[in-house]
């Protein structure tokens, strides 16, 4: 790509060339910061043409990217620099190697340490092939010289710098003293590379700021650099104490400073000492010193160096949290979070009331396990001071209507009236009517919304279809049980007065005689009856003369006029027969005794089907 010459340095006077190296103590503020976001070099700064893309042989540019026409080159540069934005790129030229960057640097103090540092990147990308006999890693000769030019303060260099994989910035340093009576110097960078292919290179954020002793501030019996009082303890004094290593200044002046933010500082007057006390305290401050070697440096923070803070947190008792307002929720519904709002520095907890209790959960925002009122406290988020006052957030769980879904039944040509239920709700059918009741003619699905007072809201449906025919099938008279079973499949109730009727179909504990059996739909638009005998025969008799079920008897047969009953053996015999009111047989044929098994019996009713049947006689 290109040969660099080796440069040999003439040095004017007996300098001892210095090691790199970072201030070690305390650094002030910037007084020189190029970052070259201007995307221009004052005149003068270098020998080199500037160019617009990546620069070849003896160009430079300023820019943000690389590698867009020399692939050798990585494609980016990494944001681990300060500033993160525009680098100066330079493409050493093979015939005039050596200084590629002057410039003075003014404002500096007389007689202070100044640290001068600089970030660097080789940028030649490690994984390409484009140095068949290996590449040159850049070195690069920092210089810093008096205002005249003619006395070096202080030089290093950074050592061979290889290419690598992924791009890498390094930050290199250099500490120097400034001169009696000069408030300039002059900044030098020099290719220290030899020729060949690589030693290609980018340079960011040079910064100079004056270096002074690492300074310590501390408080008697304490470890941290800080302190803590809770509110409710303050106002507090503390007294600090300012101790320099000595490793830059050989004389100390002192300035105390005081911040509210830790960011902007005031002087303290009249706090020129080692030692410090301050007024009593009663919110939070920041407390530092700077340090000069003399005074006169302490006019400006360019050239004095700055303590670490010493910090006396007052940790306010926080306010009440803020509610978002109680809840209410219907039951069965999703419970929702009772939130409350606080300080980004605060956190919350949760009791189950408003002094004392238990505590329940954390956090802004909760989700309670019941109905009830609940008490959220702020605390000061890493300290251990007192919360604040307790807000009252409500949870209410409303209950909903209770309803009970219904089918119903639809007269052929009518109309039905469907009521919702009485109660202080609100109405509203799929039909469009907001009343309690609606009157439909047609069998389909009904359902209504209804709403209390609190806003819950529960669905009732309705289900009407056609009513069921009813007609009687069969009547079964047994004992004293009546079963009316009716000849289709539906709903129907049962009746054998006509006036009382019920869901069953079978009668308990009838006495005999002439009855009505009635069977309707359940919505009354059809009753068919249907008159019917009822005997009580019994099921067996036990003729040992113990007065209990002694004889063959029928009752209720004397509510007929006329009847006739005969009783057979299993073959048909006829055993006893005669009119059915006062008939009675005690077990016997021809003055014997039958044997014990079961006899049969057809009795006949004028106007009425004859009545068949079995009974059991046991000896």
């Amino acid at each position: 790509m290109k040969n660099l010459l080796f440069l040999i340095f003439f040095f004017i006077s007996g300098n001892i060339f210095s090691q790199l190296g970072f201030c070690e103590g305390s650094k002030g503020v910037p007084i020189f910061h190029e970052d070259f976001s201007s995307g221009t070099l004052p005149a003068g700064t270098t020998t080199y043409i500037r160019v617009s893309g990546d620069p070849y042989d003896g160009f430079y540019t300023i820019s943000s990217t690389i590698g867009q026409q020399i692939g050798g080159w990585h494609s980016y540069l990494p944001n681990t620099t300060l500033s993160n934005g525009n680098a100066l790129i330079v493409n050493a030229d093979d015939n005039n190697a050596g200084l590629f960057f002057q410039r003075e640097i003014s404002g500096l103090c007389e007689a202070t340490t100044y640290e001068f540092s600089a970030f660097l990147i080789n940028i030649f990308n490690a994984s390409r092939s484009d140095c068949p006999n290996g590449e040159i890693p850049i070195n690069v000769i920092f210089q810093i010289l008096d205002q005249t030019g003619n006395t070096i303060l202080a030089e290093g260099s950074t050592g061979d710098i290889y290419s690598s994989v992924n791009p890498v910035w390094s930050q290199k340093a250099l500490t120097f003293r400034s001169q009696a009576g000069q408030n300039k110097v002059i900044l030098k960078m020099f290719n220290n590379g030899v020729g060949g292919c690589g030693n290609d290179l980018a340079i960011d954020d040079i910064i100079f700021r004056s270096c002074g002793d690492l300074t310590k501030v501390s408080s008697p019996n304490l470890s941290e650099t800080f302190l803590e009082v809770c509110e409710p303890d303050a106002p507090v004094t503390v007294e600090l104490t300012a101790t320099p290593d000595n490793t830059v200044y050989t004389s100390h002046a002192f300035q105390w400073q005081e911040s509210v933010d830790d960011v902007n500082w005031q002087d303290i007057a009249g706090e020129t000492g080692m030692n410090f006390s301050s007024s009593p305290i009663s919110s939070t401050r920041f407390f530092r010193v700077k340090v000069a070697e003399d005074a006169v440096n302490l006019v400006t923070n360019l050239c004095s160096s700055v303590s670490e803070s010493f910090a006396v947190f007052v940790v306010e008792t926080p306010e009440a949290p803020v509610s978002l307002g109680d809840l209410d929720v219907c039951e069965g519904d999703p419970v929702p979070s009772l939130e409350v709002i606080v300080e980004s520095d605060e956190s919350v907890r949760w009791y189950d009331s408003a002094t004392g209790g238990v505590e329940v959960a954390t956090g802004n925002a909760f989700v309670p396990p019941a109905a009830g009122r609940y008490y959220a406290e702020a605390k000061k988020t890493g300290f251990d001071c007192n919360p604040g006052p307790r807000t009252p957030v409500e949870l209410q769980i409303f209950s909903k209507p209770q309803v009970v879904d219904e089918e119903r039944q639809l007269c052929p040509g009518q109309e039905i009236r469907l009521d919702a239920g009485v109660g202080n709700f609100t109405y509203q059918w799929n039909t469009g009517a907001t009343t309690q009741n609606i009157v439909v003619t047609q069998s389909q699905g009904y359902s209504v919304i209804i709403t209390n007072p609190s806003g819950c809201s529960s669905i009732k449906q309705f289900e009407v279809s056609v009513v069921d025919v009813a007609e009687i099938g069969k009547i079964t008279s047994e004992g004293t049980s009546v079963i009316i079973e009716p000849a289709n499949v539906g709903e129907f109730q049962y009746s054998l007065d006509g006036n009382n009727f019920q869901g069953s179909n079978m009668f308990q504990n009838i006495s005999g005689g002439v009855y009505t059996a009635y069977i309707r739909d359940l919505e009354g638009c059809n009753t068919v009856s249907e008159e019917f005998p009822h005997i009580v025969m019994p099921k067996f008799i036990t003729p040992n003369n113990d007065g209990i079920n002694d004889r063959f008897e029928l009752k209720g047969i004397e509510y007929f006029s006329s009847s006739e009953i005969r009783v057979f053996n299993r073959y048909g015999k006829i055993l006893a027969s005669g009119k059915g009111e006062g008939f009675s047989w005690d077990g016997t044929f021809s003055g014997k005794d039958l044997p014990s098994e079961d006899y049969w019996f057809h009795l006949s009713i004028e106007g009425f089907e004859p009545v068949k049947g079995h009974f059991t006689l046991k000896r």
